[in-house]
């Protein structure tokens, strides 16, 4: 696993926890992380991520418009 690191202006409330939430829920709303991975990086369990995705304004329902349309032509 990569470690990066980087400077937060003080006057920015966050903490590392919630960094970690941000960064773990944009990644899995881009596709780039599973349900699963994201919780990991964010330190939580699946069940409690994916609670807190809409506290993120991200669904907990991550599946792009193309898959989609093509399950309701097989339907």
């Amino acid at each position: 696993m990569k470690t990066v690191q980087f400077k937060i202006p003080d006057n920015v409330d966050l903490d590392e926890k919630d960094i970690a939430m941000i960064v773990a829920a944009s990644l899995y709303e881009k596709g780039k992380l599973s349900m699963g991975q994201a919780a990991e990086l964010a330190g939580l369990t699946k069940r409690t991520f994916a609670e807190l995705l809409g506290k993120y304004d991200v669904s907990i329902f991550n599946y792009p418009p193309s898959d989609l349309t093509r399950d309701v032509k097989n339907a």
